[in-house]
């Protein structure tokens, strides 16, 4: 890695953020809007503000890992209710359902700006994020939502780079999306499946999986885990403990991925699609 050229895309991402003057930012805790969120911190002080989303389609763990990120920095966090599984075109799980919950999420976050006084809404896509297919990516662009990661040209190494230097916590964190996206699109994301998905995963951290995403299909729980996880789960009385506990939060049959974790591996049915 050229360190150089790292900190001068973190140079001009402060100046990104000295130019905006003040901002909320869609804060996840995870390792992108973690780092956006402590350099504007840093930049701005205390006109840097993060936002919350709490909602069915976030991990209950996620959310307190971003309120413990806050509370050892002293910024201002404001947590709020997003209500995906009321907007139609979100739960009927089309391949347009990112746009659909992006557009009211950022709708939310722009009227929270506009109470307060902030000037401009941010969040964390980095340049990394333009090689999937991301829908939000236009819901951000037609509400005029700041990107200033992707504007600054870093992507995800250098984001954990410059989280490493800094001493974040989250430098090394794993990967996280929305629990919908574990949902094949064109079944309809329920509170059920929901809580089953965010409950089946939460087993598997629980054993020690660093990186894992267990898909809904159906009956079927199918464990993407990344190489090492899958040496875990495959342990007898692990796996075991898993297909009992499986079975319990709903699963009639609980199958492993031979190709690991795959990032946006359900993107895949639009290629076929296509």
């Amino acid at each position: 890695m050229d360190k150089e050229s790292v900190t001068r895309k973190k140079e001009d991402l402060m100046r990104l953020l000295r130019d905006a003057g003040s901002l909320l930012i869609a804060f996840s805790g995870g390792v992108d809007s973690s780092l956006l969120l402590a350099v504007a911190h840093e930049t701005l002080g205390e006109v840097a503000v993060a936002a919350t989303a709490i909602s069915e389609i976030y991990p209950a763990r996620e959310k307190n890992a971003a309120v413990r990120f806050i509370r050892e920095r002293g910024i201002e966090h404001i947590l709020f209710r997003s209500e995906e599984t009321s907007i139609a075109a979100f739960v009927s799980n089309g391949p347009d359902r990112c746009y659909y919950c992006k557009k009211s999420l950022f709708q939310k976050l722009i009227e929270i700006a506009a109470e307060r006084g902030i000037k401009h809404v941010a969040h964390g896509a980095n340049v990394d994020d333009l090689e999937d297919y991301r829908p939000g990516f236009r819901a951000a662009k037609e509400m005029g939502i700041m990107a200033p990661l992707l504007d600054a040209n870093l992507s995800k190494k250098d984001i954990r780079h410059l989280s490493k230097e800094m001493g974040l916590s989250t430098w090394d964190k794993a990967a996280m999306a929305c629990l919908a996206t574990r949902i094949p699109y064109g079944s309809p994301v329920t509170a059920e499946k929901l809580k089953m998905i965010e409950e089946a995963e939460a087993f598997l951290f629980e054993r020690g999986v660093r990186q894992c995403r267990v898909r809904h299909h159906g009956s079927v729980a199918r464990i993407e885990v990344e190489a090492l996880g899958l040496k875990t789960i495959m342990g007898n009385d692990v796996r075991k403990a898993i297909v009992r506990k499986f079975r319990e939060i709903g699963f009639l049959h609980v199958a492993v991925d031979l190709e690991g974790y795959v990032p946006g591996s359900m993107n895949r049915a639009l290629e076929i699609d296509t």
